[in-house]
């Protein structure tokens, strides 16, 4: 399973706990593109802070897997709009 999916459950199933609270701080950063203090992190044990790098390095491969499906799109209804391209 994804890091991403089992943010999502811990968040789920223990919101007030330290550990949900440092990954739905995360999550709402990344998604707003807002701040985020990188000391929550370093002071996380070993396990969750690994965790939490795995999440970035997710949101990372997203974001790109994201942007060329957006370049795809904008290509695919511009074909359909002034057809196919000369060569």
């Amino acid at each position: 399973m994804r890091a991403i999916k089992k943010a999502k459950k811990i968040i789920e199933k223990s919101p007030d706990q330290p550990f949900a609270k440092v990954l739905s701080h995360l999550v709402l950063s990344l998604e707003s593109d807002t701040d985020f203090q990188i000391r929550q992190l370093y002071d996380l044990p070993q396990a969750e802070f690994d965790f939490a790098v795995q999440i970035l390095k997710e949101w990372r491969i997203d974001r790109h897997y994201m942007g060329k499906a957006k370049t795809f799109d904008a290509a695919y209804h511009a074909h359909a709009v002034t057809g196919p391209a000369a060569v």
